[in-house]
């Protein structure tokens, strides 16, 4: 099981990641396009990555947006690898 991260990680992990933000047990990024077809192209870039990983998201794709949550259900909380998927995402 990963580590998990104390609040003094998260938050220098954080700095790193400036559009991402802790909301409750997990970091959330939003993510915006100009309609429903970029975004869920935009998902669908996420899924190699994610397999690589073998670190899912929890995602919310609505028109022009999707809302990324991030966080290691099998640790309870937030680890490395949410951190290092994050940095992944950003680079699509």
């Amino acid at each position: 099981m990963a580590h998990l991260l104390n609040d003094h990680e998260i938050q220098a992990r954080l700095k790193q990641l400036p559009d991402w933000s802790k909301v409750d047990n997990k970091i959330q990024r939003i993510f915006k396009f100009k309609n429903f077809v970029e975004a869920v192209a935009f998902v669908n870039q996420l899924v190699v990555p994610a397999e690589t990983a073998d670190h899912h998201p929890d995602l919310e794709i609505s028109y022009g947006k999707v809302i990324v949550n991030l966080t290691s259900h099998d640790a309870g909380g937030l680890t490395e690898k949410d951190f290092d998927l994050a940095e992944t995402f950003n680079q699509i």
